[in-house]
């Protein structure tokens, strides 16, 4: 990276940092500290603006760097791939979330503990909801990092060691000062940042094939390695399902 680019991409990075600070801080002030407003933002938030936060939370570094990966080398079945998520948030949404809102909790530990022995019920799931997003926090924060630090500029062991423990820091404090009205508010602007630019790079790329979806996919397979297979089922698996 050039160092006009890289000033910019200082300039930006720092800008966005400021304002979720800010966002932060604005909503901390009027926080009341109940667990209505902690886990569901104190219910303030209209549908759409739901919509934007949903969205900004699917939206994430291995949505637009590993699915992008995923469909360069695999194609179609990196394309499935990318849609997969969806099935799992409709088995939560329907299996899960409608059932803790129809009994007035917040939480699923919390609706298994009503039922059953509370003690034994919040040490299972406080011990699995750790293990599960350590595991993968640990994968997010090291993409974040890496990602952030050659942003900046930094290509060292010790730079990308920094920048990881920088920015999971700076997760912490959004989560712990703003909580989930914050983080509501942080994931709409996300949202909004993310789609523009991918309905910039979308509208670009498409005039540079002057709108032949045909002749975009044609010269992808091309340049794939991997001929017509690339848009078809199978790559991903080592054989051709077609």
């Amino acid at each position: 990276m050039s160092g006009g680019h890289q000033t910019l991409a200082l300039v930006l990075f720092s800008a966005f940092v400021a304002v979720t600070l800010g966002i932060t801080t604005w909503v901390s002030r009027h926080r009341r500290g109940s667990a209505e407003e902690f886990y569901a933002g104190g219910r303030l938030f209209s549908p759409m603006e739901n919509g934007f936060a949903i969205s900004g939370d699917y939206m994430s570094a291995a949505s637009f760097l590993g699915i992008s990966g995923l469909i360069a080398l695999f194609g179609y079945d990196g394309l499935l791939y990318s849609v997969g998520f969806l099935v799992a948030w409709l088995v939560v949404l329907f299996l899960v979330a409608e059932l803790v809102r129809n009994v007035g909790r917040f939480t699923l530990a919390d609706v298994v503990a009503a039922r059953m022995r509370e003690r034994p019920v919040r040490i299972a799931a406080g011990t699995s909801s750790v293990t599960v997003s350590v595991l993968y926090l640990v994968a997010q924060m090291v993409g974040a990092g890496s990602l952030v630090a050659l942003l900046l500029g930094g290509t060292s062991g010790a730079a990308r060691t920094w920048t990881v423990i920088g920015v999971g820091a700076l997760m912490v404090v959004h989560v712990s000062l703003g909580g989930m009205r914050a983080t509501t508010w942080i994931q709409i602007v996300k949202a909004v940042l993310l789609m523009a630019g991918a309905i910039a790079l979308t509208v670009l790329v498409l005039v540079r094939f002057h709108g032949n979806v045909n002749d975009l996919l044609n010269t992808a397979a091309a340049q794939s390695g991997h001929g017509k297979d690339f848009l078809a089922p199978g790559l991903g698996y080592g054989g051709d399902w077609t």
